[in-house]
């Protein structure tokens, strides 16, 4: 395995991470998507895999909030990539973990992620909808997980979650 080190993003690495979400995605989007989160939300979770100065991975976490009830401590993981040359060598499982962890010592309650169904479970997600949450953009349900950061995190939170509008392009 590649000696990785997972740290807080710094402003040099921003040109990194957003070459890191162009290259592991088809499109920009979801680096252009990081970009509108950094400006506009808070609390913004960015951290990054290096390699020696380089920046090969990255994951960002932000808040989220229930329709109808506004904040409920809780955020949404998303985007995280590798680059494709690092992928398949558990970097994005330590990003994972080291990110979890940063949430929880945030405070965070609960985190939400839209992702493939059999890889998140290994880090604790379960369906949302266990937990009385569905998204916004009306994907599969086994594609919508949670994962409590706290013993009950997420038993008050019910209803729909909502992402940051910088997830529409309208921030």
């Amino acid at each position: 395995m590649t000696k990785i080190e997972i740290s807080t993003e710094r402003a040099s690495d921003i040109p990194m991470i957003h070459a890191v979400h162009s290259e592991a995605f088809e499109t920009e989007a979801e680096a252009r998507l990081v970009d509108r989160l950094r400006q506009s939300a808070d609390p913004f979770l960015s951290l990054v895999a290096r390699f020696g100065d380089v920046v090969v991975g990255h994951i960002l976490f932000t808040p989220v909030h229930l329709a109808d009830r506004g904040k409920a401590g809780l955020l949404g993981l998303a985007p995280m990539a590798v680059l494709p040359a690092f992928q398949g060598q558990g970097i994005g499982g330590q990003l994972i973990e080291r990110g979890l962890a940063a949430a929880r010592e945030l405070g965070a309650r609960g985190v939400v992620v839209l992702g493939h169904a059999a890889y998140y479970p290994r880090f604790g997600f379960r369906p949302a909808s266990e937990f009385g949450l569905s998204n916004e953009f009306r994907a599969p349900a086994e594609n919508f997980m949670a994962l409590e950061l706290v013993p009950d995190g997420l038993s008050a939170a019910s209803g729909q979650v909502r992402y940051h509008a910088a997830f529409s392009g309208s921030a």
